[in-house]
């Protein structure tokens, strides 16, 4: 059964994805208000930490980084990598749904206090795309709503495609530099 995660901060289109996915055959796992939402639309959803035995801590700062979660993502489609997964107890990821805390919004609000701006810099959404879109030979990223209908299309047609999947990656790494480079041009000015 594929699996997919899913650590979103903008949910729209979501629970559509989600219901998508599961109508197919894919086993869901995801973090905190993601698992909550999916939960509550009555959708079969692992948690993130019940999946890695690992609590989230520090008030939501650590969810998905564990070498669950990227082992899962950075296997690669070898037997070998598949079965020191499973002597774990984990298992290929083989689709990563994940958008970023809303940085640029955050320090576009007036009045936004430096600690506010710091908690909204994301860091396991960031891994997530990197991870996923480092390793699109296998796994599909999806990092931007708008192409949920698009890759469930060609999911239901059999598979994401290898050019789709090279597609989706580079979205992510432009999407990670944009934020990253957000990040550095705000700091440099204070």
């Amino acid at each position: 059964m594929p699996v997919a995660i899913l650590s979103v901060y903008d949910k729209t289109g979501l629970v559509e994805f989600a219901e998508g996915l599961a109508g197919l055959g894919w086993r869901l796992l995801a973090s905190g208000g993601t698992a909550r939402l999916l939960s509550e639309h009555g959708l079969p959803v692992t948690e993130v930490a019940a999946y890695t035995g690992s609590p989230e801590i520090l008030g939501g700062r650590v969810k998905t980084l564990h070498p669950a979660i990227h082992g899962g993502l950075l296997a690669r489609p070898t037997e070998a990598d598949r079965q020191e997964l499973r002597a774990l107890g984990w298992d290929f990821l083989d689709l990563v749904a994940v958008n970023l805390y809303p940085f640029e919004a955050t320090i576009a609000r007036p009045g936004v206090s430096y600690e506010e701006v710091i908690e909204n810099i994301d860091i396991g959404g960031v891994t997530l795309i990197r991870a996923a879109a480092k390793n699109h030979a296998r796994v599909t990223l999806v990092c931007d709503p708008a192409d949920y209908a698009a890759v469930l299309d060609a999911l239901k047609q059999g598979e994401v495609p290898p050019e789709m999947r090279k597609r989706l990656a580079v979205k992510g790494f432009r999407a990670t530099a944009h934020y990253d480079t957000v990040i550095s041009d705000y700091l440099s000015r204070l």
